[in-house]
């Protein structure tokens, strides 16, 4: 591919080649540079095993002086060299001894580095089908050598330009798409502490209100029940009297015969008893439940303890019982499980929170169907404990299942759900360690899988 030697001018005396010997057995690279040290807009790579052409373009370049340029003689260290000195354009010459201009083509758009260089070939044929197949190949542009000064550089210009555009735009997305990565990181990290101190406030209310709860009625329960074995027995003690008096005295005057048939004393003392025992269980009752609250609450308990799970299941069941009993049965297989170390108050708020909407999905349901739910706890690997709340309500869209812990997500209405009661319970089993999942499927139920380790250090 060699030029008449005539048709190639002087080379300018300003340019100073820049000559890197190699060691025996490779070629000779040779560099020149027409521009300062300051870094030009242009950066050209000249690849052509004949140093004729290489001063061709040193000199056309000569007063060019926002374009740099570099040559290599040596096909085989183009990639390397194109790597080190990142040009924004490449001339390629189509025809070497060594190596194969379209071949090295298709290496440099092969490359990850170099795949986006524009790459004009040189040639000295005219030959449409060759051109074809350089543009099939990834090339940008088609010259033959030696073209016009003033169109050659236009071209090199606008090729440049285009390539320097190019990664503008690149690092531009790349930095945009990292900026939108590090925003929603921080969206997710805020809602994650917006939760937390949603959860914190709640369950800080939630204690404040059991406390006072418990203090207002566990007092008067206690003094009622703790009164009501003196009641009994000054009431069998009256009861005894009367039965003494109707036997001492058999035949009582008409006006206390009269009275007593008013007052139809027999069934007043078989119902009097029955009453006081009715209204014993009925306090009983009572303390119960104040138990519940402050064992859900676990007021005395904000520390990690070993406690037993199925007493904060039962309370959460006692608590939501004026809502179970529109209609629903809880069936209850519960294997028998060592001590847990937990939050208790906190893995109570999650019972809480799924079982609540379990019962929701149940009160969507128009079938007469049994509405039911099934709880169900059991040892795995001998080191965590599972529970298992399932419903047989309308399922949830698979659509929507991954969306079901994100804090604020709700498939309620507006203004009957907060979107926070499955986020923060996700949040909670994850601070145990442990791992909440969700089962459904339209029209077959619901079922959250509850696992946590029975110790947290484990």
């Amino acid at each position: 591919m060699s030029l008449p030697a005539q048709a190639l001018p002087q080379v300018s005396a300003k340019i100073l080649p820049l000559t890197t010997r190699r060691s025996k057995g490779q070629s000779t690279q040779e560099v020149a540079s027409v521009l300062p040290s300051n870094t030009p807009a242009v950066k050209l790579l000249l690849i052509d095993d004949q140093l004729i052409v290489s001063e061709a373009v040193h000199r056309i370049l000569t007063e060019e002086t926002d374009i740099s340029f570099n040559y290599i003689s040596d096909p085989t260290q183009a990639i390397q060299t194109a790597m080190e000195i990142s040009p924004t354009v490449i001339l390629l010459d189509l025809v070497m001894p060594e190596m194969d201009g379209l071949m090295l083509l298709r290496w440099f758009r092969s490359h990850q580095v170099t795949r986006d260089i524009p790459i004009i070939m040189l040639s000295s044929k005219e030959e449409p089908e060759l051109k074809a197949e350089a543009f099939a190949r990834g090339a940008n542009d088609y010259l033959i050598k030696l073209p016009d000064a003033v169109e050659f550089i236009a071209r090199i210009r606008y090729h440049s330009k285009a390539y320097n555009n190019l990664k503008a735009l690149t690092d531009a997305t790349v930095t945009a798409q990292l900026q939108a990565q590090q925003l929603e990181h921080t969206l997710k990290e805020l809602q994650k502490t917006q939760v937390q101190l949603i959860q914190t406030e709640k369950m800080s209310s939630l204690g404040r209100m059991v406390a006072g709860v418990a203090h207002e009625i566990n007092n008067p329960v206690n003094f009622i029940y703790g009164n009501f074995d003196y009641l009994e027995n000054y009431v069998q003690s009256l009861l005894n009297l009367i039965k003494l008096y109707q036997e001492e005295y058999p035949n009582p005057s008409s006006k206390i015969q009269e009275e007593l048939t008013a007052t139809n004393l027999d069934f007043m003392i078989e119902d009097l008893c029955k009453l006081i025992s009715s209204m014993k269980f009925g306090t009983e009752r009572i303390r119960e439940i104040v138990l519940s609250l402050r064992n859900f609450s676990r007021l005395d308990q904000a520390e990690k303890k070993l406690v037993n799970i199925h007493e904060g299941i039962e309370s959460t069941l006692l608590i939501l019982n004026h809502r179970i009993k529109q209609g629903i049965e809880i069936v209850k297989n519960l294997d028998k499980l060592p001590l847990i170390e937990c939050y208790p108050a906190q893995l109570n708020q999650v019972f809480m929170n799924i079982i609540s909407n379990a019962i929701d999905a149940l009160q969507e349901r128009k079938e007469q169907a049994q509405k039911q739910i099934t709880i169900q706890t059991k040892i795995v690997n001998d080191n965590s404990i599972r529970v298992t709340i399932k419903d047989n309500g309308p399922g949830i869209d698979s659509n929507i299942q991954n969306k079901i812990f994100e804090p604020f997500f709700t498939t309620k209405p507006v203004n009957q759900g907060t979107g926070l009661g499955l986020a923060i319970s996700y949040q909670i089993i994850q601070k145990h360690h442990g791992n909440l999942e969700l089962i459904s499927e339209l029209g077959n139920g619901t079922e959250f899988i509850i696992e946590i380790p029975i110790l947290q250090d484990q």
